[in-house]
């Protein structure tokens, strides 16, 4: 990103955040779990199509760049936004390698690329079944993932409606590798593996009615319950 985008970019985080003060309170949890520096792969829900505008608000970091599916990028007014934000357009049709190669640049620059391992935005708010693009990209770029949740961010037009601010909360948990594989797995069994493990430690940052196809999952257990110790 030359500096000039640099600075378009920070204008319109500037006027975002000027907006959205107006518009939601924002309550972020687990800041602190985002090293000052360093290249993450930020793994999050995805309920809403002003999830990647209020994750990269609610850190310190100016690197956080999201993938966002090309399909947003003509949405009136987000689709501006989103593109003046720079985000990584990826069509969600088939594997995008461009979109994978850019996003493989940045983190080699050092920085933090954010996508939802669901593929998709939930219509239903329920967490859906992740898919392996996220564990790809953490691999092939030897990253550490940390998992994220937004909740709130699909209430706005009803808040609007009622004349109430939205009521959004960010939560990020702590920075993980992913497991290890054993000699005796394959591919798809380490992709398998790798993709459960970042969906339930984003699951476990959502409330129990939120955590959908992982919400009765072993490894989600487990998660919770050291949480509790």
């Amino acid at each position: 990103m030359s500096t000039h985008e640099w600075v378009s970019r920070e204008r319109v985080m500037k006027f975002l955040r000027s907006i959205f003060g107006v518009l939601a309170n924002i309550e972020v949890i687990g800041g602190e779990n985002i090293p000052d520096q360093g290249a993450f792969v930020l793994a999050t829900s995805h309920i809403s199509r002003l999830d990647t505008p209020f994750l990269m608000m609610s850190t310190t970091r100016k690197d956080v760049v999201g993938m966002v599916a090309s399909n947003y990028k003509h949405a009136p007014f987000i689709g501006w936004f989103l593109s003046k934000l720079g985000v990584i357009w990826i069509d969600r049709d088939g594997y995008d390698f461009k979109a994978f190669r850019e996003a493989s640049a940045y983190l080699k620059k050092g920085g933090i690329v954010g996508l939802a391992p669901e593929g998709r935005r939930s219509k239903d708010g329920q967490l859906l079944e992740g898919k392996p693009g996220t564990v790809l990209l953490a691999l092939r770029n030897k990253a550490q993932v940390i998992p994220a949740a937004v909740l709130g961010s699909a209430d706005m037009m009803k808040r609007l409606l009622k004349l109430k601010k939205m009521q959004v909360k960010v939560i990020f948990g702590k920075p993980f590798d992913l497991p290890r594989p054993e000699e005796e797995q394959n591919g798809k069994d380490i992709l398998e593996l790798a993709t459960t493990e970042i969906m339930c430690r984003i699951a476990a940052l959502l409330p129990e009615e939120r955590r959908g196809f992982y919400r009765d999952h072993q490894r989600l257990k487990v998660l919770l319950a050291a949480q509790q110790q």
